[in-house]
């Protein structure tokens, strides 16, 4: 039965990574005023061959996906500031998971959706590994019809998926690792295989380990999740594990899947770590070619002590190098099997943790999309990560929580710290307590750090309870009825609400701050309910003294406020002690308040320092595409240690933010203003704004162009007022084969045609601009007429025996094989028949090896693109 479940479990695994199916966990296009933009960055999935050609710069959207949040330090481990003082802080987690959703050509860094997830419990995970399958690069986005059963997804998805950069920049932040996955099956890649990774170069190396290395560079993650759920060559094995090591070597955090026997190369889960799969970990031979294993589910104490004890043969610690998967999607808050089997003879884990799928606390909630369920969705994240939906320490049903078995960890270090409670997502944005954008939004690039407890509340009796405020918009669960604020910046505060019969502390974060003589602390908080005489203090835990709550007063704040109000408290007393948890005492007065409330809205430690960062450097509007409302700014990126991130408005309203060179904004449909970006510190202060004015109204507009097939663009436009020359530039965005073409024309003119345009589908930029004003621009794909056709090197021919491989190109769709004229026809992944062609990502790599009728038919390859061009390649005859 273990052996048959083990086998269910990985078949599930795998059809989870491969193409999915129009299922509750599927993420659809978003509609309304969230839907996709005509040019919004979205990431791709890359095949083996796409891998060793890949250039960012033939790649249109690379340069806007890259992480660029570096890997942050955790603070050492403090066993006395844990909820759980008994948990070794050394047991890791890896959460394989999608980011925002599992979306196949909506993968953005941020979009303009409230109810998109957003994961808030990177303090006990070590390693974020993505999870969900991509198309290939160029397929049309046509191509997928969400209505359809997964069965009929006509199109390739690659065997790497690359790490949402925002979700990368969110682990990082927060000392978290984030790993690409690659992914082979007997199914759900088509013809990719594993073999094609381990060609070699003339000096023995791997230049797909090569790429892999590169590509994590540029992208700006850590390595790799490899999840090799088909068979190995048993002559491929040591190849295979020179191949891992170099990735190894080159940086790379490397974990394999308990999938294949080192002896066989068979599939074999064994649901432990033992002889059958642990060299793919360590090898008697290379070494370390892996730095954990991912181990399949069916596991007991028993494996699961087996485990631990032969890592310590090896000389590995299980804590860190063998990790227990747990299926959380598939069967969420009703486990099959019990983490207590993980506890050894001491009380404390024996293996590391990792789970697949924790994502469905969203994903597989029936109202994920719907913005007025989401604190539904809150809930969920929170029972499955502490084990109750409302932060309790008593356990809902049988599952007992990650926390149970993982202790929090920290990245709050140094002098400075600030958050804003900001979760990465809102209903709108405040600026400084005031709205400066009412619309939704999704951004986990904006995410503060969380906080290390949701929710460690000490009182004697009737705890106050603690929530995100989202604003009036929000929606909260039904056991609150506090008033909706809003944030005081971003899109969420924290509030405390309920009857205040006791002193509550309320822990927040786990640190290791240093006070210096300078320091002072900045709490800003309103109090919506009535005068009383509470009042708030804050509760610092120091490192010299854990247990006890150092609590300093705060004065006046047990009044209601009108609106946002900043105290500051000198913490100059405590110079050279190390702030260990930082957090907040409500304090209670001579009687019992009903209703109390209060929302803080910002911590900020300061060190006496003046750390506020220079305007940003080099702001320049990149794209203004008024015909589909998007704008793109680019500038200079300044030191992660000097600057956090960077907030972009039009005049006073906010658009956005994130910690990069670049920004895309959709549905900007202003016609004039100036822009702004500001620099935030790492203590929460901003610097002058750079600025860029633009006015539209002088501009041509209606720009439109239309490329024809004879290599020309008919570029059209409504003649400016102000009769200046026009000068048209058309630029390729391929950089790899640069080409730009500038024409003057006079003011009066409504248009030109530029020829000698490129024909090969390749992407543009037009702008347009009449005299020094304002450049207005369109982006588009020239006209498509261009096919290399099929190599006769790219087929083996063994007698009558044809072996076609993958055309190395990154344009085609179909290869149609004539024997006599007559299609070969060719088999298909899940089943799903013949085809009389090889079709992109769907024919099975059995399927491309064909016996001719006759040995002396005439055999021909007629390749097909996207476009529809096609080119014939004559292999016999």
């Amino acid at each position: 039965m273990q052996r048959a479940g083990a086998v269910a479990l990985s078949v599930a695994l795998s059809l989870a990574l491969g193409a999915g199916g129009a299922a509750a966990s599927d993420t659809l296009p978003w509609t309304g005023e969230s839907a996709v933009g005509a040019n919004q960055p979205y990431q791709h999935g890359y095949s083996p061959t796409d891998l060793l050609r890949w250039n960012p710069a033939e790649d249109t959207d690379a340069g806007y996906l890259r992480a660029r949040v570096p890997l942050q330090s955790r603070t050492a481990p403090n066993a006395a500031t844990q909820r759980d003082r008994s948990l070794p802080a050394e047991t890791q987690l890896l959460t394989l998971a999608g980011d925002y959703g599992n979306a196949f050509f909506e993968s953005h860094p941020y979009t303009n959706e409230f109810s998109q997830y957003l994961f808030n419990f990177w303090q006990y995970t070590d390693a974020y590994a993505s999870w969900h399958g991509m198309p290939t690069e160029g397929v049309p986005v046509d191509y997928y019809d969400p209505e359809k059963d997964w069965r009929e997804k006509w199109f390739e998805f690659g065997m790497l998926n690359l790490p949402n950069p925002g979700y990368t920049n969110a682990a990082h932040a927060n000392g978290v690792k984030s790993l690409g996955c690659i992914f082979f099956s007997p199914n759900d890649r088509g013809d990719q295989d594993y073999a094609e990774l381990l060609v070699r170069d003339a000096d023995g190396s791997f230049p797909a380990a090569a790429k892999l290395i590169e590509i994590a560079g540029y992208y700006g993650f850590d390595g790799y999740f490899v999840n090799q759920e088909s068979a190995v060559a048993r002559a491929d094995i040591p190849a295979y594990k020179e191949f891992l090591k170099q990735l190894r070597d080159g940086g790379m955090y490397v974990q394999w899947y308990d999938s294949v026997s080192d002896s066989t190369g068979g599939i074999s889960y064994q649901n432990e770590f033992n002889a059958v799969n642990g060299p793919w970990v360590r090898d008697a031979r290379l070494g370390d070619v892996s730095d954990s294993i991912f181990l399949n589910y069916w596991w007991n104490k028993s494996k699961l002590t087996s485990s631990k004890n032969y890592a310590a043969g090896l000389g590995l610690n299980a804590r860190t190098s063998v990790f227990a998967g747990v299926e959380a999607g598939m069967y969420q808050f009703n486990q099959p099997y019990n983490l207590d089997d993980n506890i050894g003879a001491d009380g404390a884990p024996m293996n590391a943790v990792a789970t697949l799928g924790a994502d469905f606390v969203s994903s597989d909630y029936a109202a994920k999309t719907d913005d007025a369920a989401q604190a539904q969705v809150f809930d969920r994240e929170r029972r499955w990560w502490t084990g109750s939906s409302q932060g309790s320490t008593t356990p809902e049903g049988g599952w007992k929580g990650i926390a149970k078995y993982i202790a929090e960890r920290s990245v709050i270090r140094g002098t400075t710290f600030a958050t804003s409670f900001n979760t990465g997502h809102g209903l709108a944005t405040w600026s400084r307590g005031r709205v400066s954008n009412d619309a939704e939004w999704g951004n986990i690039n904006l995410q503060d750090i969380p906080v290390s407890w949701q929710w460690w509340i000490d009182a004697e009796r009737s705890p106050l309870a603690a929530d995100f405020d989202y604003g009036p918009e929000y929606t909260p669960a039904s056991r609150f009825s506090y008033r909706k604020v809003g944030a005081y910046d971003g899109g969420s505060s924290l509030v405390l609400s309920g009857t205040l019969a006791a002193d509550n502390t309320v822990r927040l974060y786990k640190t290791d701050l240093s006070v210096t003589p300078r320091s002072t602390l900045d709490l800003t908080y309103t109090k919506t309910s009535a005068d009383d005489d509470s009042e708030l203090r804050l509760a610092l835990v120091l490192a010299s003294d854990p247990e006890k709550v150092v609590q300093i007063p705060l004065a006046g704040t047990g009044r209601r406020t009108d609106g946002w109000r900043t105290v500051t408290a000198d913490l100059s007393r405590y110079a050279g002690e190390r702030v260990a948890s930082l957090g907040l005492v409500v304090g209670a007065g001579a009687g019992t308040v009903q209703n109390y409330q209060v929302n803080v809205g910002a911590l900020a430690l300061h060190d006496g320092v003046d750390r506020t960062p220079a305007a940003p450097q080099g702001l320049a509007v990149k794209q203004l595409l008024p015909g589909t409302d998007e704008l793109v700014l680019g500038w200079k990126l300044s030191d992660y240690d000097s600057v956090r991130r960077y907030e972009v408005y039009l005049d006073d309203t906010y658009l956005g933010g994130v910690y990069d060179e670049v920004f895309y904004a959709k549905r900007f449909t202003a016609v004039s203003g100036t822009l702004k970006v500001v620099a935030v510190g790492p203590d929460g202060s901003r610097s002058a704004p750079a600025t860029v004015p633009f006015d539209l109204s002088s501009a041509p507009g209606g720009v439109t162009a239309v490329p024809g097939r004879d290599g020309t663009l008919a570029v059209g436009w409504t003649p400016p007022a102000s009769g200046q020359p026009v000068t048209v530039k058309v630029t390729g965005l391929d950089t790899s084969a640069p080409y730009t073409r500038r024409v003057t024309v006079p003011g009066s003119s409504g248009g030109t045609t530029l020829t000698g345009v490129p024909a090969d589908g390749s992407a543009y930029l037009l702008t347009v601009r009449s005299g020094s004003g304002t450049t207005t621009a369109v982006r588009g794909t020239f006209a498509d007429t261009e096919i290399t056709p099929y190599p006769v090197s790219a087929v083996r021919v063994s007698g009558n025996t044809f072996t076609f491989s993958r055309p190395a190109l990154a344009d085609w769709h179909t290869l149609t094989i004539l024997e006599n004229g007559v299609p070969k026809q060719f088999a298909t992944t899940y089943g799903s028949g013949n085809k009389p062609y090889i079709i992109r990502g769907r024919t099975t790599r059995a399927a491309m090896t064909v016996t001719m009728s006759s040995a002396t038919s005439r055999v021909v390859a007629v390749l097909e693109d996207y476009a529809g061009n096609r080119a014939e390649t004559v292999l016999r005859g």
